[in-house]
């Protein structure tokens, strides 16, 4: 059974409270299909299990945040879910400064938390709506926090572990990895994101976020735990899936009635990472050219 969430440390606390109570009235110059905010909309909705002071503004103007329905709600507690796993395992890593959020483009966890100095936060999202929503964030006065860096790679790009590693990605450092709203048509897709977390995350890192339901091969919840531990070993990672009434059970809210559509997880990188896996290789290549040398000096 999944213990209480931790709750939050001091430094990770929202990142403005003069912005808690603010609604900003903006939108896109054109009209997006209103699928494309479906997750800002849930995120937005008016909900005390966690506050965001900035998504308003990232949503058009005749679509109304001041109903919870039970797609929101579920949506937010896990929102609620990934924060504090978050939150909690930068608490047990003081090394860990390297975030890869795997998102829509429009998370707002880089401004609405305050992060250790020095954490650099990556953006894997699409190009066009990520662009748009900075805009939207900094009109409104949305900042990162001060000596803490952000990187955006679009999800579009060709190589993905190549431009993260261009912006300065290290396979040799902890790494968090959170993803939560990444368009995804496929399993091959998600297969796809476990397979650059297995090249590109140092033994001991992590994942946390949600799959969506309808990319499971699995009918029973038993056999989508199997399934997805399966799944995840096959990429060097150790997986537990999570229930979603148990968090809402956990964080003191009521289980909605029917099946949230996210399966949620959290997962340990086990194996070494491709950065790792090379410097180990050119220092065995060094002892072993060491070793010739003295042979031939021997001669």
């Amino acid at each position: 059974m999944t213990a209480p969430l931790p709750r939050s440390p001091p430094w990770l606390l929202p990142a403005s409270d003069k912005m808690r109570n603010r609604i900003f009235n903006c939108k896109f110059s054109n009209d997006e299909d209103h699928r494309h905010f479906k997750p800002a909309l849930d995120r937005a909705s008016l909900h005390p299990l966690f506050m965001d002071p900035y998504i308003r503004c990232l949503l058009p103007l005749d679509i109304p945040i001041n109903v919870m329905n039970e797609g929101s709600h579920k949506h937010c507690i896990a929102t609620k879910f990934i924060d504090d796993k978050l939150i909690n395992t930068l608490q047990k890593n003081d090394g860990l400064r390297q975030i890869v959020f795997l998102t829509d483009g429009m998370d707002t966890r880089p401004y609405r938390l305050n992060w250790p100095a020095s954490t650099i936060l990556f953006d894997i999202s699409p190009d066009i709506i990520f662009r748009r929503s900075i805009q939207k964030l900094e009109d409104v006065g949305a900042k990162i926090p001060r000596r803490c860096l952000r990187y955006h790679v679009p999800s579009e790009a060709s190589d993905i572990q190549r431009a993260l590693r261009i912006k300065g990605y290290n396979g040799t450092r902890p790494s968090l990895w959170v993803l939560q709203g990444l368009p995804m048509a496929t399993l091959a897709n998600f297969e796809e994101i476990l397979g650059i977390v297995s090249a590109l995350a140092m033994k001991g890192s992590f994942i946390v976020g949600e799959l969506p339901s309808w990319l499971v091969e699995t009918e029973t919840k038993s056999a989508t735990s199997k399934w997805m531990d399966k799944l995840f070993v096959s990429h060097g990672l150790k997986v537990e899936v999570v229930e979603h009434d148990e968090v809402a059970r956990n964080l003191g809210k009521d289980s909605s009635s029917g099946d949230y559509e996210y399966t949620l997880f959290a997962a340990e990188q086990l194996q070494f990472s491709d950065d790792q896996m090379e410097i180990w290789r050119r220092e065995f290549q060094r002892i072993e050219d060491d070793g010739d040398e003295e042979g031939f000096e021997e001669l």
